[in-house]
């Protein structure tokens, strides 16, 4: 894909950018050189190669989800002002 003054220009107009005219034209080379780059990486052989999400072999830690607290809602509710039906009442924000 070629990136032309026009494509830097939608993309300002997108990105609701203002670039200096010396700017557009740096911004044109640089995302030329970004994706020859990602050209030339394309042309790599990936054949047998599995795709990671982390370089360095992370992986989560997992653990059984176990509920040590119970049902509190009667202390959560007597540290409210006010309360109704199980409720937490709360100002009006707009009629």
């Amino acid at each position: 894909m070629e990136i032309t003054k026009d494509l830097v220009l939608y993309l300002e107009a997108l990105g609701r950018i203002r670039l200096e005219q010396g700017d557009e034209i740096r911004t044109q080379k640089d995302l030329g050189d970004i994706l020859g780059y990602i050209d030339k990486l394309n042309e790599l052989d990936t054949a047998g190669v599995e795709p990671l999400s982390h370089s360095s072999g992370v992986t989560n830690v997992m653990r059984e989800d176990i509920i040590t607290n119970g049902d509190m809602r009667d202390e959560v509710l007597s540290n409210a002002p006010e309360s109704a039906d199980g409720s937490i009442l709360v100002p009006k924000t707009f009629d």
